[in-house]
């Protein structure tokens, strides 16, 4: 069984159902990314991976365990989570709240150790924030914040790392910078990396594993240039794309898009696109 898994997923807010009849795979010690349109379901899906909501029916299954049994501490030493656009207590300092991270790996009175202090350290080191580890978290840029922010989770010590669109509200310098991190830890360190984003260009050029979902289903998973194809982005977004092949990365790139016309749209249907 993959690491992290759904089996059968039906996931509702009230008695509207958003997700339906869900089965998803998500390989170990890829990075994996969910793209689908507004309200299909994706930010729903990540945060019942999580166990921050609970499945109407069906299971998740965590390292070959239904997570729903597991407690939460145990889930927390397995599990990192990184909501859309957290905030931090005011006047926070960098430091302080990358300690966070060590909770659920703390005991009695909850003192850092030595040893805590070292992981803490190093997850600083590696996302480039160490040097303003004293300055409140409230006045660094957005994409030192998102940073800092995975220093937390990178000092939890998890296996895998959950985030739902690290890069919202960052410009495009901070959104590659965040992206690249991401993407330089997933290789370095064996995480498995699972993430909801808007951008299919960069989600194409990031993701080892691509899973298209829209109305709370998958349309299609697999590598890029398996999902990032003209059909494909017909059938999730209503989009006639142009895709080509980016010369630098060698993945595919959405050029430019259309709407589909309503004839268009016809023809799709009875085609099964």
């Amino acid at each position: 069984m993959p690491y992290l898994a759904t089996e059968n997923l039906d996931i509702s807010y009230g008695e509207r159902k958003i997700v339906e009849d869900l089965n998803l795979k998500i390989p170990k010690g890829k990075m994996t990314i969910i793209i689908g349109p507004n309200g299909c379901g994706k930010s729903t899906t990540l945060k019942t991976l999580a166990r921050i909501m609970q499945p109407k029916k069906g299971t998740v299954y965590l390292d070959g365990k239904a997570i729903h049994k597991q407690s939460t501490k145990e889930i927390a030493k397995k599990m990192a989570i990184l909501p859309q656009a957290p905030d931090a207590p005011s006047g926070l300092t960098v430091f302080e709240l990358v300690t966070y991270g060590r909770f659920p790996h703390q005991s009695g009175f909850g003192r850092i150790t030595a040893e805590d202090k070292k992981i803490i350290h190093w997850a600083l080191t590696v996302t480039g924030t160490l040097p303003f580890k004293d300055r409140p978290v409230d006045a660094l840029s957005g994409g030192q914040r998102q940073r800092v922010w995975i220093a937390m989770a990178l000092a939890q010590q998890t296996d895998s790392i959950l985030l739902d669109e690290p890069t919202t509200y960052l410009d495009l310098a901070h959104q590659l910078e965040v992206l690249e991190l991401l993407k330089e830890l997933n290789k370095k360190e064996d995480r498995t990396v699972v993430m909801v984003l808007h951008d299919l260009n960069h989600a194409a050029r990031f993701a080892d594993y691509m899973v298209a979902m829209c109305d709370g289903r998958i349309v299609c998973e697999g590598e890029p240039e398996k999902v990032m194809t003209t059909e494909i982005l017909k059938k999730v977004f209503q989009i006639d794309a142009e895709i080509v092949q980016d010369p630098r990365t060698k993945r595919p790139v959405c050029l430019t898009y259309d709407l589909l016309k309503d004839e268009q749209l016809d023809i799709g249907k009875a085609a099964g696109i």
